[in-house]
């Protein structure tokens, strides 16, 4: 093998939990995102626009969406003879069982990977969250600063720094001090969970911590890395940079695609998102459609109304169908005279004729306050949903649901349905 200067280990394991329905049979960095986009598109985009080349990608829950997704890498332009994507599942039969435990975990079982590429320097990513980032200047700011550790930083309100782990710097941006969602901080520099070490330093941490039980970069190994007196330094990061780990923040992040000035610009000719394109059809729009601020996937068929949202590839949506301030994932089937509203409707999913979605009054979710919140109906995948029910807010639905699952056609606010066999 060729030595790297910098190779990526991107986490693509989390279960994602918060995203309720929505990931109980793909993992989190498979979600589709803004259309024809997948969460994961966005860190290897990144990596490639940064000139790296071999990125292991480390899976665990529910992997099939993404491991097809990704392949062999070749919409990144990653299907390489030296390096190129790998996707890394935790080994069968290794004495620790089969899973990874914990990300640092996840990393020291894929030791060997690294080693074969002798790299001067290692990028760990997670695959969770949408954002822009030219790693190459990251690493310039790591050899500048001659770092053991680099740490990407963004500056968050102060009124929101108790929810991040949040790094206090001296004025040379290196690190002395780490809070973990602390009451009273110190700083508003939050971590991103982005890191770049010098390879020897990695090898030596987690080889240190090789029996830590659920062995986390943020809370075990910076910290062995702190007291061990090394060089810890943090990247500051003013980009667009979201964190879709909850419903509200996800359907939030697509929304803002629509705006008439997105924050977030998929259209930059310098910096593409690359995806994996299987539906290669065109979109058609029918005569008495109406589409308005909506990104409309590949091989779909408007022929309803569509207002500020977000369509995957191959959705059908009826004549006399309203959709509004919704993201429909792939292949999803609206029938005629249905109304949806403020809803996330995942792949493969019909909804019945003059079928109501996301009306009437907001109220608290019987199945999880912390994750059905932000006034969303929210509907797993290969989802049905019968004719002319009426469904409130905060609610979830997945699997085949017949009209006598809502009593008086009704499933009302903060209610549920999930039917055996699929997963909560």
């Amino acid at each position: 093998m060729g030595r790297k200067e910098m190779i990526a280990m991107l986490l693509a394991g989390g279960q994602g939990s918060r995203l309720g329905v929505l990931t109980s049979d793909v993992a989190k960095p498979a979600v589709a995102f803004g259309g024809k986009y997948r969460i994961i598109d966005f860190p290897l985009s990144n990596c490639i626009n940064s000139g790296i080349d071999t990125v292991g990608v480390l899976t665990q829950y529910q992997p099939l969406v993404l491991n097809s997704h990704i392949g062999i890498g070749i919409p990144w332009d990653l299907d390489r003879n030296n390096g190129g994507v790998t996707v890394l599942p935790p080994y069968e039969g290794s004495e620790n069982a089969d899973w990874y435990s914990g990300t640092a975990n996840a990393i020291y079982q894929n030791m060997r990977y690294m080693e074969q590429y002798d790299p001067e320097y290692v990028l760990i990513l997670s695959g969770d969250h949408i954002y822009k980032m030219d790693y190459e200047a990251m690493l310039d700011f790591h050899k500048l600063n001659k770092a053991d550790v680099t740490i990407a930083a963004l500056p968050v309100p102060m009124e929101e720094a108790s929810r991040f782990g949040i790094v206090v710097t001296d004025e040379e941006k290196r690190i002395i001090e780490f809070e973990e969602k602390p009451e009273k901080p110190k700083s508003n520099l939050a971590s991103m969970g982005i890191y770049i070490f010098s390879w020897p330093v990695l090898k030596q941490a987690l080889t240190a911590l090789k029996d830590q039980s659920n062995c986390d970069f943020g809370k075990h190994v910076i910290p062995y890395c702190h007291d061990k007196g090394m060089r810890i330094f943090a990247y500051e990061f003013n980009g667009y940079w979201k964190d879709v780990g909850t419903l509200g923040a996800y359907w939030e992040a697509n929304m803002e695609l629509v705006d008439l000035i997105p924050e977030f610009n998929l259209y930059e000719e310098f910096w593409k998102i690359y995806t994996q394109q299987n539906s290669i059809e065109p979109h058609f729009v029918g005569p008495n459609a109406k589409v308005q601020k909506a990104i409309v996937g590949a091989g779909d068929s408007v022929y309803g109304t569509v207002e500020n949202s977000v369509l995957g590839p191959e959705v059908v949506i009826d004549e006399g169908a309203v959709v509004k301030d919704s993201i429909l994932m792939g292949r999803v089937h609206i029938k005629r005279g249905a109304y949806i509203e403020k809803a996330i409707i995942a792949d493969n999913t019909v909804i019945g004729e003059n079928t109501k979605i996301g009306v009437g009054e907001e109220a608290d979710s019987k199945l999880s306050t912390k994750i059905y919140s932000f006034g969303l109906a929210t509907i797993g995948s290969n989802s049905v949903v019968p004719d002319n029910v009426t469904i409130g807010k905060n609610t979830a639905i997945k699997g085949h649901t017949k009209n006598e699952d809502y009593p008086n056609g009704e499933l009302t606010g903060g209610d549920y349905i999930i039917k055996a066999g699929d997963l909560t």
